[in-house]
């Protein structure tokens, strides 16, 4: 027989520990903490039972785990104990149900001593007994029984954990109706049984807390919410409450089940899931602040105020059943004021119908009344509904014939909530488990509607319980078997028993701690910086969270995409760029295949998949990465799911035809894989239903839904048939159904070159966007052959067998890129050949560095001017690895670029800095060099800082500016080797800086996210600019002006004279890398690790708006740089731009609305495989350089030939 305790689980504060925020180690008692799984019963190397579910340990102590100076207090309610159940749902849909004791216990002495927590600490701990079987009663007695048996000053006569394990292992669960088991736990007998299983179902809880928390009209309205299945929110100040309320309202919707999201107790940092798009029922605990969320359409349950608020209309329920089921529970809750004029029970048998209940205190009677009342109004609101059931492939229920026979006998109107109540997953599942099932037979409703129908006594549909239940006795035969009648008591919950693997990694692990003690007590708290080990159990609960948390964004983000106005640009919204970061950012695919999954469910919940014209660019965008990144990963299954769901979104055009995305994703690789095309094909044949028709036949059916797909994202015929042929071959295919096959990929293809024309391999799916659509019947393709000019005509190569031909045909599907390049060459000498002039790009690799390159200076065309005399091109950029080395290129000298090696550092150089004579680099090592730039010898070695140099700066009258992960901007003089003055002092690490050299003010910034200004002449500090919550790592001063990126994804833009931030730049899905600003136009440009450029300038309201987006960047934004004409651009995926303003070299702007939209991309180069650390631009020449992770630096120059 199986066990009715499943597990007994302990949960608190393990050897690992870290606070919700995710930062390692004890922070003090004012933090919130991460519970963990610290002992069980059956043990984890156990190989009968599966582990227990990994969210339990958060689902259990669903606010954190707090430490406490003292524990139980008897004087003190809060210190008390706390007995509550939870329920959690599996992903099929089952039951788990935890009863849950939380108490505070003392602290373990290893990891007090190991994480240095204050003696006689206490922190909260829960016991927790799981099992599948719904007895909330026996769950929680038994719990009760063992915490009292272990804080009982008399003891127990065994060890804990061997009674726990006794109770595990055999208590078994009874037979429903037929058994009842008896056990014991030291003294104390209990027992439990299950009822028949033709009954209704088991609900070991009380329904009064529901009906004291919520007056009859909110009960009818939470009621109808749920059957209508909205969001719905629970909120009360008690765990039980929660938890109870949200199965008796379960149990009330019976014979009908909640089909989506069930929490009924969420964990406190799970509050963001309360903005899921998709039905849902949680419950909450009232403290927890949600005045952040939307909220929007949520029915929120105030059950401590009787309070039901929601922003969308409930329907009511309709006559005269409202008026019924009112009625009912009114009577059943105040029996004495409803029956006060009627005449005593019997003389006409009034009350033969349900059970006596008035006057009692609330019981089992009271709780079975009411599951009945509701029952009978299910089978008065859906009366005859048997006689509409259709058994049919497309239907399994006739709403409107039902809808129609209901307006009839009411006189009514079909009303909205039951319109809507038809159309419920919930009555669907009724149906679909109804249907030719062996559950029909036992169907209460039916038999409901049966008694009712015949006149009979409601009662009479429940099964009778007039057989006494077997009884099964559960004994311990150890008990008292000890031999010294030795007693065992605990000061505290005690520990299982410990493998040795298990304890020596719990001292490796609280060893670690113990030894890091010292330097983490120095460092600020951060997730970027926590690296600790997981066990298997946290890692599958920490991905658990983050499965559910990015699909719940990605839903929420999907619908306000396609809410938002014509006026507005998607790819610019807030809502587009963070999807995209979700795609790209999981190595697990999780954000692409969640993505697909939302407009998979939004479809088959009823959308109608047209887009506007701005949608549907920003969708087909989308839609690309996802697959790109699946792609990559191989998994196919999200491929398939995104080209279905492509083939049903489309937009329409100017001719009101209908332009499919599906078309737009020619451009992708997978296509042409015959793999996919097989694996997609063995996949409609496992989802066939129709397994009574012939196999060829379904084979073909099958077959045709592939060409479909292929034919609608605009692969070539040949290339199409091969691969339709090939699988059709391997599953045996007769000749007819060849002929079939071949001529419905023909037909398909004409109707779709009629439309849009035909594609011109992966390079027209670009420009088909400017093809008008439908084709006149005389558009040609002047570059194209018709589909039936390949060598050979269809019916040709259906019956030819000549395996080379079919190779060789298949073989352009998989040459299809390189070839694509050698057209796009071609086409550019023909370009050539026309006469027009075309830019000559020069791309040249710099070898030299031995390690990364990290750090790259470009020098100006001033500081040039001293060295090598009059030559406009003899720009020079220095460079720093991670080889200690500094070099010095000349890109004048072409095939000797390399001017000098500067060695002096012994650790990386992270900063250059350079003026006309002189050379400074700051280093891992501490220390600031300066070098003779002609000479090339070093000069000086500036040491006073206590940590790596950031950053370096040259300034005037031979002096330098340095930064440092110390919190110091230190001034030095070159010439007397010493430093003047420490001129600013920050609280953490500073990673940027800038100096006004003609203002004398110096603004610097790092990990603490405040951006500090000093007046350096005046030796004062005049701002501390607080607003940032992480890390600034970029910082752009002009003026009275100061910029900052930071890591918490916005950008700020402040007033160094005021100290004010006069503006929030918070567009990004990513931390700001880097922030410039426009000289000319006023402008400020931003660039994220979401591979996005963003142009902002001021609107005429006095705010700041963003006018232009640049996408083609795929990795994160490392270097901007702007000049009055030119703009350069650099990314970590080694791709360059230059941008320009063609107003300016015809002679200036043309009107007033010409500012930063006026940047134009001038050229790009082609693309390598190279991670780049670091960029340098050289706007006079033209030149961009970038320095990789390989040691070797790309220069790039963009040559104009007018």
């Amino acid at each position: 027989m199986a066990p009715i305790f499943e597990y007994f689980v302990v949960c608190g504060i393990g050897p690992e520990i870290r606070t919700l925020e995710g930062s390692k180690g004890f922070h003090g008692t004012g933090y919130m903490y991460l519970p963990s799984l610290l002992d069980q019963y059956p043990p984890p190397n156990h190989s009968l039972y599966p582990p227990p579910p990994p969210q339990l340990p958060t689902c259990v102590l669903p606010a954190g785990v707090e430490f406490y100076s003292s524990g139980f207090d008897s004087n003190s309610p809060s210190t008390f104990p706390r007995s509550y159940p939870i329920v959690l749902t599996e992903g099929d849909g089952s039951k788990i149900y935890v009863s849950c004791i939380s108490f505070r216990d003392p602290v373990c002495e290893d990891i007090a001593d190991a994480y240095r927590i204050p003696a006689n600490s206490f922190a909260d701990k829960c016991i927790c007994l799981v099992s599948r079987f719904p007895s909330f009663h026996v769950l929680r007695s038994t719990l009760e029984e063992l915490f009292a048996l272990c804080f009982s000053p008399n003891g127990s006569s065994k060890p804990l954990w061997d009674v726990i394990a006794h109770l595990v292992s055999n208590v078994p669960l009874p037979t429903p109706g037929k058994e009842r088991v008896l056990f014991a736990i030291e003294n104390c007998l209990l027992s439990v049984e299950a009822p028949p299983s033709d009954g209704l179902p088991h609900a070991d809880i009380s329904f009064q807390p529901l009906l004291q928390c919520l007056d009859v009209d909110n009960l009818m309205r939470l009621f109808t919410a749920v059957l209508l299945e909205r969001r719905i929110l629970l909120r009360a100040n008690k765990y039980s409450l929660l938890t109870l309320v949200s199965e008796a309202i379960c149990h009330l919707i019976y014979p009908f089940r909640w089909q989506h999201v069930y929490i009924p107790l969420l964990f406190f940092s799970g509050v963001d899931y309360i903005d899921a798009p998709t039905p849902y029922m949680m419950g909450l605990h009232s403290g927890v602040d949600t005045s952040a969320l939307a909220m929007d359409g949520v029915v929120i349950v105030d059950l401590e105020y009787n309070r039901i608020t929601t922003t969308e209309e409930i329907p009511p329920i309709p006559e005269p059943e409202f008026t019924f089921l009112r009625g009912e529970i009114t009577k059943l809750l105040y029996p004495n004021v409803v029956g006060i004029d009627e005449m005593k029970a019997g003389i006409f048998g009034a009350s033969e119908h349900y059970p006596k209940c008035g006057g009692k205190q609330w019981g089992e009677d009271h709780d079975l009344q009411l599951r009945l009342i509701f029952l009978k109004f299910f089978a008065t609101l859906l009366s005859g509904y048997r006689n509409f059931v259709e058994n049919s492939a497309t239907n399994i229920f006739n709403n409107q014939a039902f809808l129609k026979k209901r307006s009839r006998s009411t006189n009514h109107p079909a009303e909205p909530m039951v319109v809507e109540f038809l159309d419920s997953h919930g009555f669907l599942d009724y149906l679909e488990r109804g249907v030719g099932s062996d559950e029909n037979n036992n169907n209460l409703l039916d038999k409901l509607q049966d008694a009712i129908g015949r006149g009979q006594n409601p009662m009479s549909v429940l099964p009778s319980s007039s057989l006494e239940p077997e009884i099964i006795t559960i004994s311990d035969s150890d008990v008292g078997l000890s031999g010294s009648g030795a007693k065992y008591t605990y000061d505290r919950f005690p520990s299982n028993i410990r493998t040795d693997e298990q304890e020596e990694k719990r001292k490796q692990v609280l060893a670690a701690a113990s030894n890091a003690f010292e330097y983490s007590r120095r460092q600020t708290p951060s997730k970027d910086s926590i690296a600790d080990v997981l066990t298997p159990l946290e890692r599958a609960a920490e991905r658990e969270r983050m499965v559910l948390d990015i699909k719940v964004k990605l839903q929420g983000l999907w619908l306000r995409l396609l809410k938002l106005g014509s006026t507005d640009d998607p790819l610019s919204s807030f809502e587009y760029g963070t999807i995209l970061a979700l795609i790209e950012s999981d190595a697990e695919g999780i954000g692409g295949s969640g993505f697909v999954e939302c407009i998979r469910e939004h479809i088959h919940s009823g959308w109608h998949c047209q887009l506007t014209e701005e949608q549907f660019v920003a969708v087909k965008e989308l839609l690309k990465t996802a697959i790109n990144r699946a792609t990559s990963r191989n998994d196919l299954l999200t491929i398939r799911d995104a080209l279905e769901v492509s083939s049903d979104m489309y937009k329409k055009d100017i001719n009101n035809v209908a332009d499919y995305v599906q078309r737009h994703l020619i451009s992708l690789s997978i296509w042409e894989e015959l793999r996919f095309w097989e694996g997609y094909f063995d996949y409609l044949m496992e989802q066939s239903s129709n397994e009574s028709a012939n196999y060829s036949s379904l084979v073909t059916a099958q077959l045709v839904v592939v060409a479909s797909h292929m034919v609608g994202l605009g692969l070539p015929d040949t290339d199409a048939w091969y691969m339709i042929e090939t699988i059709a071959e391997r599953n045996n295919v007769g000749s007819k159904q060849f002929i079939k096959l071949r001529g419905f990929l023909s037909h398909i293809q004409q109707l779709r070159n009629g439309y849009w024309g035909i594609t011109s391999m992966k390079t027209q799916s670009l420009s088909s966007l400017a093809l008008p659509s439908p084709h006149t019947k005389d558009a040609k393709d002047e570059h194209q052959q018709p589909a039936e000019a390949t060598g050979r005509s269809w019916v040709q190569s259906m019956f030819s067998r000549d395996t080379t031909s079919r190779s060789s045909s298949f073989s352009r599907v998989r040459r299809w890129t390189s070839d694509g390049a050698n057209e796009n060459d071609t086409s550019r000498k023909q370009d050539a050949s026309t006469g027009q002039k075309k830019l000559q790009t020069n791309v040249r690799m710099l070898r030299g560095h031995n390690g990364a390159i990290t750090a790259l200076h470009c020098v100006t065309k001033r500081e040039v001017w001293d060295l090598v005399g009059d030559r406009e091109d003899a720009g020079f950029f220095i460079s720093g690895s991670t080889d200690c080395s500094v070099k010095i290129w000349d890109p004048s000298l072409r095939g000797s670029e390399l001017r000098a090696t500067l060695k002096g550092h012994t650790r990386t150089v992270r900063s250059i800095s350079s003026d006309r004579g002189k050379i400074v680099s700051g280093s891992d090592d501490h220390s600031v060099l300066v070098w003779d730039k002609q000479t090339t010898q070093l000069l000086e070695e500036l040491k006073g800082h206590d940590a790596q140099v950031s950053c370096v700066r040259m300034l005037s009258g031979e002096r330098v500016l340095s930064a440092s992960h110390d919190g110091t901007v230190k001034m030095w003089d070159v010439r007397t080797d010493t430093c003047v003055a420490t001129v600013g002092r920050c609280s953490s690490a500073v990673l940027c800086m800038e100096y006004d050299d003609n203002a004398g003010v110096l603004a610097a910034a790092g990990r603490d996210g405040v951006a500090n200004i000093w007046d350096i002449r005046a030796g004062r500090q005049m701002h501390k600019l607080s607003g940032h919550t992480q890390w600034i790592r970029s910082i752009r001063m002009s003026g009275d002006t100061l910029i900052t990126g930071s890591d918490d994804w916005t950008a700020r833009i402040w007033s160094v004279s005021r100290g004010t931030c006069d503006a929030v730049l918070a567009c990004h899905a990513g931390p700001i890398s880097c922030v410039e600003y426009s000289p000319l136009d006023k402008g400020i440009i931003t660039g994220s690790t979401d591979g996005l450029v963003r142009f902002w300038e001021n609107d005429e309201g006095g705010g700041i708006k963003c006018v232009k987006n640049v996408t083609i960047h795929n990795g994160a934004i490392v270097s901007i740089n702007a000049g009055e004409h030119w703009l350069g651009i650099g990314a970590t995926d080694n791709s360059m731009s230059l941008f320009h303003r063609p107003q300016e070299r015809l002679g200036g702007f043309s009107g007033p609305g010409s500012k930063m939209g006026g940047w134009q991309l001038y050229r790009t180069p082609q693309k390598t495989v190279a991670l780049v650390r670091c960029m340098g631009s050289d706007l006079e020449r033209k030149r961009i350089c970038s320095g990789g992770r390989n040691g070797i630096l790309r220069l790039w120059d963009a040559t104009i030939n007018i």
